[in-house]
């Protein structure tokens, strides 16, 4: 059976297993490249829909909307894509403890449903690119405010981006620093942003910035721009780091 669609990959050194050289992990090349609900409704209506795209766009929200209300009273969902089941991790000394939220969590387990299984199995082709340089990396944006890491970032409140060598050198040039290109619908290309306060932290593996109040909200790539080396000497040319999801700029972040 033919393949029809393609994942490229590219492939880290896993840090994790330093006793271990040639141990890699892979990241798929598309993986920044997040579909978005308005994004399902257009190409709906390019499909040949005769719903408009408003229309579109209430029905998924109240589906979303239910399916949460769903969730949170304590039942499973089980839709075209994926099966959402609750649960609530941490140990349990006896039928008598109570739950604790320093050591219980309340979260969700989420697997294919079985046809993207099959799919995933039938339809999907693997081309390895590569092994990428993995001495610079965005690994992980969280929001203090709220210590969630799941990719939103509050206007008003500082957020903290973790990494490898992401430590910005020099740190009084226009040319570097931490940068937002916004990625939503536009008219016209947005110039990117520029973070120009100094950063709270600022090492090698780890920034800390406070979000200005005045950003506009919506999707972003967020990157970084550095000529930070491991030694005192600086690159010659500045380096960019991508970090490959994307990243929601929002007035509140609630899980």
């Amino acid at each position: 059976m033919a393949k029809k669609f393609l994942w490229k990959l590219w492939l880290r050194f896993n840090a994790m297993t330093k006793d271990v050289d040639n141990d890699y992990f892979a990241e798929v090349s598309t993986a920044g490249h997040t579909l978005r609900v308005e994004d399902i409704a257009n190409r709906i209506i390019e499909e040949g829909s005769e719903v408009k795209f408003e229309t579109l766009l209430d029905i998924f929200t109240k589906g979303d909307r239910i399916k949460r209300e769903a969730l949170l009273s304590g039942t499973s969902v089980l839709d075209g894509v994926a099966h959402f089941t609750p649960r609530v991790t941490g140990n349990w000394p006896g039928a008598t403890h109570r739950f604790d939220p320093e050591k219980h969590r309340i979260t969700l387990d989420i697997s294919p449903s079985a046809e993207l299984r099959k799919s995933l199995g039938e339809e999907v082709e693997v081309e390895v690119l590569g092994i990428r340089d993995s001495g610079a990396y965005i690994g992980l944006i969280t929001d203090l405010s709220t210590g969630l890491s799941n990719n939103t970032i509050v206007r008003g409140q500082a957020f903290s981006v973790e990494g490898i060598k992401i430590r910005i050198e020099p740190d009084d040039v226009s040319s570097v620093g931490l940068f937002f290109q916004y990625i939503g619908p536009v008219e016209s290309p947005v110039p990117p942003i520029r973070l120009t306060s100094r950063p709270i932290q600022n090492s090698a593996g780890k920034l800390v910035f406070l979000l200005p109040t005045n950003i506009e909200k919506g999707p972003y790539q967020l990157y970084v721009v550095t000529r930070f080396s491991n030694g005192t000497t600086l690159l010659r040319d500045p380096r960019t780091i991508t970090y490959a999801e994307t990243v929601t700029i929002a007035d509140s972040n609630t899980p």
